[in-house]
């Protein structure tokens, strides 16, 4: 093996001391294996487990928030069809009445044609581009009878209601066209983004997903655990409102009495309406989430909402944007059983509060409907809290 070594350079070593040449050489040699290592996971270019479960989050939550422009977009579009329909029977209407309107007058030109008759001319006022343009270039409106007078006056008024209706359904069709376009829009952006989102987990081996997995699982052993003491806040609430109450009936005043309280609980007619529409949404439980969703087999979150209210007898409106505004905001401490809890600054969540930091609500594709901790992004992620009756 002796013969493969290469010579040593000349002065490489002298009393085991290298040499400055020889020195810098190996320091470089040691500076480029050391950024050839740090290299080594920036070629791989593979995002770690944590930047990837980061990622698919957002991905969802930006579904979410073009679920709700796609929601807003779908009830705008109908809305407009509705009119643009309405609009095409007005116009429909009216010119069978324009219609009506020429025939009759054409049965006074006929009849002036059969008797010689010399005025008014009845074919003339066919054949100008307006009734105005007729009259302005003739005066035989004072040579007409009372039944040729009114004739015209009803093709007039006919002519012109039925060029405005036209007009109208015009520009209606072209405001339909312009939300299907958003609709359109919106429903490509859903897509693109639970696609992104499908993509970034296909990539994870089995051990990825498994902590993955268990990352989760501690993101909810923590949720519930807020939970837990947000149920004991609450209660704690409650004991002292029943003491202050019994104390006030016993004519003795509670210490701080002087002062409002803020956490009184819903009022009975609340709680009956609550207690129907918390209900409804437990029956929900297990039923798949779907963008887009208003039931009865799949819910996206503000359809379950929608659903839950509906059957209490509340109408709420279909985006969570919406939603937050249709009702009395309350702090988190004062929920009750019902009321909505909205999450994240553009508010593009939303499930129902059932008491005890929980709530029923439909998570994100992929999941089921079912019952959670309000915490289960985060304490930060919560919004606000609405009662919505």
């Amino acid at each position: 093996m002796a013969s493969h070594r290469k010579s040593r350079p000349a002065g490489t070593r002298v009393a085991g001391i290298r040499t400055p040449a020889l020195a810098t050489a190996a320091l470089t040699s040691v500076a480029l294996l050391s950024q050839s290592a740090n290299a080594a996971p920036d070629a791989d270019d593979k995002p770690s487990l944590e930047d990837v479960e980061k990622k698919v989050d957002d991905l969802y939550r930006q579904a979410e928030s073009a679920t709700d422009k796609y929601n807003a977009a779908k009830e705008k579009t109908a809305k407009q069809r509705g009119r643009v329909d309405t609009l095409l029977d007005g116009v429909a209407q009216r010119t069978q009445k324009l219609n009506e309107a020429r025939e009759k007058l054409g049965s006074f030109a006929a009849a002036q044609y059969r008797t010689g008759a010399s005025a008014p001319d009845t074919a003339t006022f066919l054949l100008a581009d307006t009734p105005q343009d007729y009259f302005d270039q003739t005066q035989l409106m004072d040579r007409m009878t009372g039944r040729q007078k009114i004739a015209v006056d009803d093709y007039a008024t006919q002519q012109s209601e039925t060029m405005h209706k036209r007009q109208e359904a015009t520009e209606s069709l072209e405001t339909l066209t312009e939300t299907q376009g958003d609709l359109k829009t919106a429903k490509a952006t859903v897509q693109r983004k639970l696609a992104d989102a499908r993509a970034l987990l296909s990539k994870l081996t089995a051990e990825e997903k498994a902590r993955l997995a268990a990352i989760e699982r501690e993101k909810q052993q923590e949720a519930a655990r807020k939970a837990a003491e947000l149920a004991r806040q609450q209660a704690a609430q409650r004991k002292a409102q029943e003491e202050a109450a019994r104390q006030q009936d016993s004519g003795f005043p509670s210490a701080g009495s002087g002062s409002s309280s803020s956490t009184a609980p819903a009022d009975s007619s609340y709680a009956t309406k609550a207690e129907k529409a918390l209900a409804f949404a437990r029956a929900q439980i297990g039923k798949p989430y779907v963008w887009g969703a208003v039931g009865p087999g799949s819910y996206d979150c503000s359809g379950l909402t929608q659903a839950a209210w509906k059957a209490a007898g509340v109408t709420l409106p279909r985006t969570t944007y919406d939603q937050v505004g249709a009702g009395t905001t309350v702090s988190l401490a004062d929920a009750q059983p019902g009321d909505l809890v909205f999450f994240y600054d553009d508010i593009t969540h939303v499930g129902v509060y059932i008491g005890n930091g929980m709530m029923i609500h439909a998570p994100k594709p992929g999941t089921y409907v079912r019952e959670e901790s309000i915490y289960y992004d985060g304490e930060s992620s919560i919004h606000s809290v609405v009662r919505p009756a």
